[in-house]
């Protein structure tokens, strides 16, 4: 069998995503062709493969790491939240359908053969299989039918190295912890841990450790030091965003502020991580209960998972209000996917797509009208920016099209399947603006022609920074963990 092993924690944002992208650029550093791979992923951060499928987006950046295209069977389900209580479900890149949790617990193990069908076809091609848990496995109320962590560890027959995070506190417990309500067989499937983002001496944990490996009996892999560079690399989910929320850079330098209001169902927002990487950006992020900054030079509206119902909650809050006034006051616009939608006279749903059939009023900013439609776009895009000439590179998550006056000045031009089509619209004074398109802050020269036009200047390069902070973490890792050990233990299934 393909060595594999499979990387569980003690919980949701302990760092799971940045370890495995960290050991599959380690490991393709020593020449193997290595995989990632999610079984069942939870996130709204998704983005689209060659072939136009749909996958989380950390295992975008985890097949990056690996120096491989992303594929499908990357991430062969992930669930998109639309509400508190209920997600889209994506199977093998494509639109299952849309299930409550309750409904979703019961069938999810319909999805196993999937999930085996695709860690398959991933491992016939590969020297090593790196495989990512979702949330943790002490969650054993929802151990039946699991395929996200021991249930497919069992089916797939894989060990385990089980991640703590110790910068949230309670390390020791955790780990404990989940020896205690595990059964003895997925005891026994783990066979390692790590210590994940230490701030300080390690060895003052030494006794940790020792306290862990005589109560569990698994082996210690190490501690890995908090990486400052993750901040360069996508989040997998939206906890990452509440280290933006309300931060202003304090940069001296800095000559534009974007303000982005916080939205229930944000979806796609690494769109803000080349901006956040530029120094001449303030980028703040507006949290429910907070007025926008009446000094920002840009409000920006990210994509959303549940457009219709963002939309209603900005107005519960009032950015209608603030982003009306913005506008007065000559300020720039953007919206990018469903916050391009939100730009237009309407949104329309008469198929109940959303949530119960009809029409909900938009900011009325951008003379174009929306409707949702079931059939979903997912393409990767090649274009070039229409006011600037410069080419972008992206791609499109949507329901829906728009159309209207505006869209007679679009923001794009691209051409697909052989074919010219335009993107976007602009209003008739150029300051407010919406695409479909996500990913265009990624390209330098466009990110550094729309900073001109506020008088800053990019000083950034985003991919090389990307592919520096792999790099800078594949060192870390290899400096911190025992690599050696992890393909043993991969090479021993």
């Amino acid at each position: 069998m393909t060595p594999a092993i499979m990387v569980q924690g003690t919980g949701s944002n302990v760092g799971k995503s940045l370890i495995v992208a960290g050991l599959c650029r380690a490991f393709a550093d020593r020449g193997l062709r290595v995989r990632p791979f999610k079984p069942q992923n939870m996130s709204n951060n998704a983005g689209v493969t060659a072939d136009g499928g749909e996958i989380g987006r950390a295992q975008i950046t985890q097949a990056r790491a690996a120096r491989v295209a992303p594929t499908v069977h990357m991430n062969p389900v992930l669930l998109k939240p639309e509400t508190d209580t209920g997600a889209q479900i994506v199977v093998q890149g494509k639109r299952f359908g849309t299930m409550r949790a309750r409904e979703y617990g019961a069938r999810k193990s319909e999805l196993l053969p999937f999930v085996l069908d695709s860690f398959a076809r991933l491992s016939a091609e590969a020297d090593l299989v790196i495989v990512e848990g979702a949330g943790s496995p002490a969650e054993v109320n929802l151990r039946h039918g699991d395929i996200a962590n021991m249930g497919f560890a069992e089916a797939a027959d894989l060990p385990v190295i089980l991640v703590g995070d110790i910068d949230r506190g309670g390390v020791i417990a955790s780990l404990v912890g989940t020896h205690a309500v595990l059964n003895e067989a997925e005891r026994a499937r783990i066979k390692a841990f790590l210590i994940n983002r230490f701030r300080g001496d390690t060895s003052l944990f030494d006794g940790g450790l020792t306290e862990i490996v005589q109560r569990t009996g698994w082996q210690s892999l190490g501690i890995v030091p908090h990486f400052d560079g993750a901040i360069r690399l996508p989040a997998e989910d939206a906890l990452e965003l509440e280290s933006m929320r309300g931060r202003r850079s304090g940069d001296p330098t800095a000559r534009i502020r974007i303000a982005v209001p916080r939205l229930g169902r944000i979806a796609n927002f690494d769109d803000l991580d080349p901006l956040r990487a530029e120094p001449a950006v303030d980028l703040v992020l507006v949290a429910p209960g907070e007025a926008l900054p009446g000094d920002a030079d840009v409000v920006l509206l990210p994509g959303s998972k549940s457009t219709v119902a963002d939309l209603r909650a900005l107005r519960r809050e009032g950015w209608d209000i603030d982003i009306l006034a913005h506008r007065r006051r000559g300020g720039t616009v953007i919206g990018l996917c469903g916050g391009y939608q939100m730009l237009g006279r309407t949104i329309a749903d008469p198929d109940g797509i959303e949530g119960p059939p009809g029409s909900e009023p938009g900011l009325g900013l951008l003379d174009v009208g929306t409707i949702l439609t079931a059939g979903k776009t997912t393409a990767p895009v090649v274009a070039h920016h229409r006011p600037s000439g410069e080419a972008v590179a992206g791609y499109e998550i949507h329901l829906g099209r728009t159309e209207g006056a505006d869209c007679s000045r679009p923001v794009l031009d691209a051409v697909e399947d052989g074919f010219a089509r335009t993107d976007g619209a602009t209003s008739p004074d150029g300051r407010v603006w919406g695409t479909y398109v996500h990913g265009l802050f990624a390209t330098d020269g466009f990110r550094r022609a729309f900073l001109s036009g506020f008088g800053a200047d990019s000083s950034t390069a985003y991919e090389h920074g990307v592919e520096a902070a792999l790099d800078r973490l594949a060192a870390h890792l290899r400096t911190h963990l025992d690599l050696d050990a992890i393909m043993d233990l991969a090479s021993r299934r």
